[in-house]
């Protein structure tokens, strides 16, 4: 077919043969200024010799990618787009995209078995024995110092405060080299045992990391085949294991078995792990797996081996018979509020009563003993004190008290250490619901740094109740029950903010975790 000449082409022709050769006259432009450069690609290089192959390093393994429902062309098919067979092909595709997004968060209720979950890389005592006994942040700056530990008169109070600040940095390894989850940590604690600062955190994407800090730093290695090759640095053995399909919000050792973990997540389970047998079971879930019941918090009573207490973030709060068969109702869930319950926590001496902090601003106290009547049924709020913004969390001490952390920049600490002779039906007045003490404090965290909590040690040694918390300054802020600073803990290598910090229940080691994964310990 002969060409169509210039005055036959239409207009738009024109302006596409015109754009396309001013685009190829850039191009050989801008190759002739890259080769004047020295820019230009270089010619490959010639074949190593053997010897140069041998000294080569072995290539790295990487975990195999999760394949994707893959987009086609509807070109190549021959679809016309804009019809309607397009429109049914685009959702057909998008529907897949979903499932697979679905399939993914999915919880799963079969047993785990650690050796089967233990993400590439890292490692597992195969014999299932881990417990074997082997305002805006201004990073850096400090605001308590030494000379704040010596001002103060009470020698006992003056004691704890030199004692706690000074704690050091773990010296094996610095903070920056021990990643102990693959994601941000969202929970953290220690294992009760005394022999040795156990660690574990859970990430945003379901994964719980170990760390043992017994452990000793091996030596450097040097690759003798190859002169030119960097000694390469030892790395602390951490064991990860991927037992939920989404956040880990919260856990507890059992109080009844020191082998037992409960994990509750965002994938609306509880699991729990022995960690003797290697194993993870479904403590509790919804019947349906359609259910979607975000959990935020999980409790044990230390008078009760069988009941499993939790929280949501839909507002509800339920209990648990773990005796309960799978598929089987065993759990009572009450909702208690219209927003988000960031956590709960039970008063250690008496488990009936209840606190709950939310996004509407409210530290609320309930009475399980008494469940009112109403559309649904639920335990009765005896109390209830208002911020000025959201309530993130709310944590018992042994002896009554509440500690509470705010967006409105202050950490709340309450008084109930009269629990005991509270009769059914009590109603708390506004005295007895405000504050004792209020602690000025940076709790703006922003989206990529983990909500700070004030978390209590569970059993001091002595008579001084005492918490820790995050600083956005990148240190750990260590207060009394009665509001006095002890310490505020930092050191060489820490690059982020701590902000998931809590104390070992009997010993005076605080560990804390970052948004990158990484775990800064002080003992």
């Amino acid at each position: 077919m002969p060409k169509k000449s210039a005055a036959e082409l239409s207009e738009y022709e024109l302006q596409r043969q015109e754009n396309i050769a001013k685009n190829q006259a850039l191009l050989r432009q801008l190759q002739l200024e890259a080769a004047s450069a020295g820019l230009a690609p270089k010619k490959p290089a010639r074949p190593a010799s053997n010897n140069a192959a041998k000294k080569r390093k072995a290539p790295v393994q990487r975990i195999k990618e999760e394949v994707q429902p893959r987009r086609t062309s509807s070109r190549l098919k021959g679809i016309v787009a804009d019809s309607e067979v397009a429109r049914r092909k685009a959702e057909e595709e998008s529907e897949l995209l979903a499932q697979a997004e679905r399939a993914k968060r999915q919880r799963v209720s079969a047993d785990l078995r650690f050796s089967d979950v233990v993400v590439a890389g890292k490692d597992w005592d195969q014999s299932g024995n881990f417990l074997r006994i082997v305002g805006p942040a201004n990073p850096g700056e400090r605001t308590f110092s030494a000379q704040d530990v010596k001002e103060t008169t009470d020698t006992e109070l003056k004691e704890l405060r030199e004692r706690m600040s000074n704690l050091d940095l773990w010296q094996g390894f610095e903070p920056s080299r021990i990643k102990i989850t693959p994601e941000r940590i969202y929970s953290l604690g220690f294992h009760p045992t005394t022999e040795k600062a156990l660690v574990f955190a859970g990430d945003k994407l379901g994964s719980l990391g170990l760390f043992d800090a017994s452990q000793q730093p091996t030596s450097t290695i040097k690759n003798e085949d190859d002169d030119e090759s960097d000694d390469e640095e030892a790395t602390p053995s951490i064991t990860t294991l991927k037992i939920h399909t989404r956040t880990i919000s919260a856990f507890q050792f059992s109080p009844h078995d020191q082998n037992a973990l409960y994990s509750a997540s965002y994938d609306s389970s509880i699991r729990k792990l022995d960690l003797q047998k290697g194993v993870a079971i479904e403590a509790y879930a919804p019947i349906s797996k359609d259910d979607d019941e975000p959990l935020s918090g999980v409790e044990m009573s230390q008078f009760d081996p069988n009941t499993l207490f939790f929280s949501t973030l839909n507002g509800n709060f339920g209990r648990h018979d773990t005796r309960s068969k799978p598929g089987t109702s065993g759990t009572n869930l009450y909702t208690l509020s219209e927003k988000k319950i960031g956590g709960f926590s039970l008063h250690p001496a008496h488990p009936h009563i209840f606190a709950t902090a939310s996004l509407d601003r409210y530290l609320r106290i309930w009475d399980l003993r008494m469940l009112k009547d109403g559309k649904e049924e639920a335990p009765m709020e005896i109390g209830a004190h208002e911020s000025r913004l959201s309530v993130s969390h709310a944590a018992f001490n042994s002896a009554g008290q509440i500690a509470t952390a705010s967006y409105d920049d202050t950490v709340k600490i309450y008084d109930f250490s009269s629990a005991g002779s509270w009769d059914k039906g009590v109603e708390l007045s506004e005295d007895q619901m405000t504050p004792s003490t209020i602690i000025p404090h940076n709790n703006q965290t922003g989206r990529w740094v983990t909500i700070l909590r004030a978390q209590w040690q569970l059993q001091p040694q002595d008579s001084i109740q005492r918490f820790c918390i995050g600083n956005m300054n990148r240190f750990v802020d260590v207060y009394t029950g009665d509001g006095q600073q002890l310490a505020q803990l930092g050191g060489e290598g820490i690059t982020a903010v701590p902000s998931v910090a809590q104390f070992h229940q009997s010993q005076d080691w605080i560990a804390a975790g970052t948004a990158s994964g990484k775990l800064c310990l002080w003992m």
